[in-house]
């Protein structure tokens, strides 16, 4: 069992690196390239970033669990829209009220929704439903 942990674990922050490199570059993209709000890019590369991320963890984070992908995806996207009103209140409060950089909003919201992701993830959007082929003598 731990090494279970461990091996989800790595393959999570692997994939949630993987999908927050998509989502910060598409955020930067479209707040300095292109002239998009902040509220609005965050929200915008969240959508680009969800692919990576459902896709990751569907078929290499939480590989064994046993629910249809309609299933994991549906519970999947209430969970990444869950990580999205946290990263958005995140960047709301980091760059309104403190009047810190809007990057910098980006990076904490995105740190504080893994761990919702994961815990969410793990137990909910790719739960294992806890059936266990019965083996004949």
């Amino acid at each position: 069992m731990p090494m279970r942990w461990l091996s989800s674990g790595l393959i999570f922050i692997a994939v949630g690196l993987s999908a927050a490199c998509v989502h910060f570059g598409t955020f930067w993209t479209l707040t300095r390239i292109g002239t998009i709000h902040p509220l609005l890019a965050n929200a915008l590369a969240f959508v680009v970033a969800f692919g990576v991320s459902f896709l990751g963890h569907h078929k290499l984070t939480f590989s064994d669990h046993d629910q249809a992908w309609h299933t994991s995806l549906r519970r999947f996207g209430v969970t990444a829209l869950l990580g999205l009103v946290t990263s958005e209140i995140a960047l709301a409060l980091v760059w309104r009220i403190l009047a810190w950089p809007d990057w910098l909003g980006v990076l904490i919201g995105q740190g504080i929704a893994a761990v919702q992701t994961f815990a969410l993830g793990r137990w909910w959007a790719f739960a294992r439903s806890g059936h266990q082929p019965q083996s004949t003598p």
